[in-house]
């Protein structure tokens, strides 16, 4: 069977199963790195793709100076494709099982201060506009909840309950997220404004959070929502302005005013609690010792 057709099929396969458009892209990208290689060797059937060709194509990668991440991230899309073709039973041996996996440094992960935050939060808070309102009130629910870009824009009315919010995260896993009394007074807010916005024309869409001509936010406006809201706050240079380094500074909020890890975990959705951990590399010492008093042994006793 040639390889073009079994990575055709599982493609296809990925979408059947409802995977996000984004894990999909990513899939047929790090796959047309993969084709692009076996075709500059002349390697067309998967029964030809072995061991050696394999660990060649990393070899190449790692060459080419890409990072371990990256190359992880290859190896890890290598080992869903073989993993479904041996499912099928197009073949009987999983070769990408003995490619190890690259050794990658650990960073810590960093994020905005407090006082950035604050002052990120006070861009959108003088406008009286729907955009204005809706923009803040993304902002705060991104600050407030840790959810995902793409969460956030799939994010239905039928999700909203009085005191949280169903996600529906990464493989369609549902899990719930609190809503402070803070976010609720906020969407509220938002939601007395939309209702004035759209008073003469029902929107076609469930989201929760919709753009002026009633279509659902795209994770590019999300995105240029929080870069815009980055610069006006003037955050350092060297922080990325993404939706995501709001995830990464709930996870650490949350871990400075005492949670655990184990029920912050549950509350970003992660599939493992390994991931969760990496928050705690990105604490300060001077972080890690106030947390300390608080929870200190003899003072809890």
């Amino acid at each position: 069977m040639k390889v073009k057709e079994c990575i055709a099929e599982f493609l296809y396969e990925c979408q059947i199963r409802q995977f996000t458009k984004k894990t999909v892209k990513g899939y047929r990208n790090a796959l047309n790195v993969l084709q692009q290689f076996l075709d500059s060797k002349g390697v067309e059937q998967i029964e030809d793709v072995n061991v050696i060709v394999l660990k060649s194509f990393f070899a190449e990668m790692i060459k080419t100076n890409h990072k371990e991440t990256y190359i992880n991230g290859l190896l890890k899309v290598c080992r869903a494709l073989w993993k479904y073709l041996c499912e099928q039973e197009y073949i009987t041996v999983n070769p990408t099982l003995k490619v190890r996996w690259a050794k990658e440094p650990k960073t810590i992960i960093k994020t905005f201060t407090d006082d950035e935050v604050k002052r990120m939060l006070k861009v959108y808070s003088k406008g009286k506009d729907y955009l204005s309102i809706r923009n803040q009130t993304v902002m705060e629910m991104l600050f407030d909840t840790g959810v995902r870009c793409f969460e956030l824009c799939e994010l239905s009315n039928k999700a909203i309950e009085d005191s949280y919010i169903r996600i529906y995260g990464k493989g369609k896993k549902e899990r719930q997220v609190g809503l402070s009394p803070y976010m609720i007074k906020q969407m509220m807010k938002y939601e007395r404004t939309f209702k004035e916005f759209f008073c003469y024309r029902i929107p076609k869409y469930d989201n929760y959070f919709l753009s002026r001509t009633g279509r659902p936010l795209t994770v590019v406006a999300v995105e240029n929502i929080v870069k815009r809201c980055g610069i006006q706050a003037n955050v350092r240079d060297e922080i990325r302005c993404s939706p995501h380094t709001c995830r990464h500074w709930f996870a650490q909020a949350q871990l400075k005013n005492g949670i655990d890890v184990y029920s912050l975990s549950r509350l970003m959705g992660h599939e493992n609690i390994k991931i969760t951990q990496r928050y705690l590399q990105g604490l300060q010492d001077a972080d890690v010792v106030s947390k300390s008093i608080k929870t200190s042994p003899l003072m809890n006793l």
